[in-house]
């Protein structure tokens, strides 16, 4: 299983409240609705301000 930082398990965290809230939004400006997508965008958002994310699997 992959290590996550502290700091990108907090955005991962606050992303899914969010979404539970309907105030989490997509780059476009629609709703998220799915939690693997609020996941997505929480690992994104704290690889942006340089947390500990590994690379993506595909």
């Amino acid at each position: 299983m992959a290590k996550y930082s502290k700091k990108a398990g907090e955005k991962v965290g606050e992303a899914i409240h969010e979404m539970k809230a309907g105030k989490l939004k997509t780059g476009t400006g629609k709703k998220v609705t799915s939690k693997k997508q609020a996941i997505a965008i929480g690992l994104s958002e704290a690889k942006e301000e340089g947390a500990k994310v590994p690379e993506k699997k595909s």
